[in-house]
């Protein structure tokens, strides 16, 4: 179980990292996507999970392939 939940923290800390670097505040990113600012918080603090749909339309409002995210997910973990 607690390679799951460091998984699980690493996906986060990734999806944090990446709206960072695109210079948006959650609220910002939150926007481009149609969601509220809670929507971010939820996700980025483990209260909630994306599914992969959810997960490729946040790597395309932040410029990222899904290839290029799931290869940053990859590297992460080792």
């Amino acid at each position: 179980m607690a390679k799951h939940s460091s998984e699980q923290e690493r996906l986060q800390a990734l999806l944090r990292q990446l709206r960072r670097d695109a210079k948006l505040r959650q609220v910002d990113l939150a926007e481009r996507l149609g969601q509220p600012q809670s929507y971010v918080s939820k996700y980025e603090s483990g209260e909630r999970r994306l599914d992969f749909l959810e997960v490729r339309q946040v790597c395309r409002v932040l410029g990222l392939s899904l290839t290029e995210f799931a290869r940053r997910f990859e590297e992460g973990l080792r």
